[in-house]
């Protein structure tokens, strides 16, 4: 049985176009994600147009992807880590 601690995160490490890496917390790649789709409403990956509310298509995609298509040349790109003190 695999030892749960394997499935807990301490934060993302978020990688942009041009950009150094980032470490965030849940809560604050959540609420970047929220502000990226909030002015992308209109152009929104297929599984989000389903779920209602900007927070809650956020937290969606979190959860189910490392990545956001965004314009053609940019990325956006995240990954849950452990960090150890």
């Amino acid at each position: 049985m695999p030892d749960p601690i394997m499935y807990q995160e301490d934060a993302y490490v978020v990688l942009e176009t041009d950009q150094p890496e980032v470490f965030l917390s849940a809560e604050e790649l959540q609420q970047k994600l929220a502000d990226i789709l909030a002015q992308r409403q209109d152009n929104l990956p297929y599984e989000l147009r389903r779920i209602e509310g900007v927070q809650n298509q956020s937290k969606h995609l979190m959860e189910t992807a490392c990545e956001l298509d965004m314009d053609p040349g940019q990325y956006l790109q995240w990954y849950a880590v452990r960090l150890e003190k």
